[in-house]
């Protein structure tokens, strides 16, 4: 009987330190400060202009018109719609100015006709994302604002969608590359 008791206590002791061990643990993933998550962000959106850069870089010239179907977007209409969207997430989530307001990147021929202009003005859509981040006051990530007149997101959110949409875009020129006999750059998570 004291065995089974002393064997129980002893369960129990371990079952609780692993409880706290687990608590301690969650509470540090789940509740990172603000400066945490607008590093984390920081980060991120660092890393998808580097990645998309390497995109940039190598798709060949005469591959920026290239589609591989004639009802979808080329290459370069493909990375200028990344690039507005940037531009114009951003924007909504911060209140700074677009700098292409009101214009369609996609129709800008001088973007889609010459790889160095293209390149340019898409990694400008990242630094413009990069810089807002750095000038936004980190209390205001948690702010509700309603994007394009519709949802209600915080503005962190916002940033949050902007990313998942140029991933998005960034990955359907994969097959763009392949298609023109290009590997497609490498996974870039971390």
């Amino acid at each position: 009987m004291f065995t089974q008791h002393l064997s129980l206590r002893y369960f129990f002791g371990i079952m609780a330190l692993n409880l706290a061990i687990g608590v301690v643990c969650l509470a540090q993933q789940t509740s990172p400060n603000k400066q945490t998550i607008q590093a984390r962000m920081v980060a991120d959106w660092t890393r998808a202009r580097d990645y998309t850069k390497e995109y940039l870089d190598a798709i060949p010239e005469d591959g920026l018109n290239f589609k591989p179907t004639p009802e979808i977007r080329s290459f370069a209409e493909q990375m200028l719609h990344l690039a507005n969207a940037n531009f114009n997430f951003i924007s909504a989530a911060t209140d700074i100015s677009n700098p292409y307001d009101k214009k369609n990147l996609e129709k800008i021929s001088e973007y889609s006709a010459n790889k160095g202009a293209l390149t340019k003005v898409v990694l400008e859509s990242y630094d413009f994302a990069l810089s807002a981040l750095a000038k936004l006051d980190e209390t205001k990530l948690q702010e509700n604002i309603k994007l394009f007149g519709r949802f209600e997101l915080t503005r962190a959110a916002v940033f949050d969608k902007a990313f998942e949409h140029q991933t998005h875009q960034r990955g359907q020129t994969t097959i763009y590359l392949r298609l023109k006999g290009v590997k497609p750059p490498s996974e870039k998570l971390f």
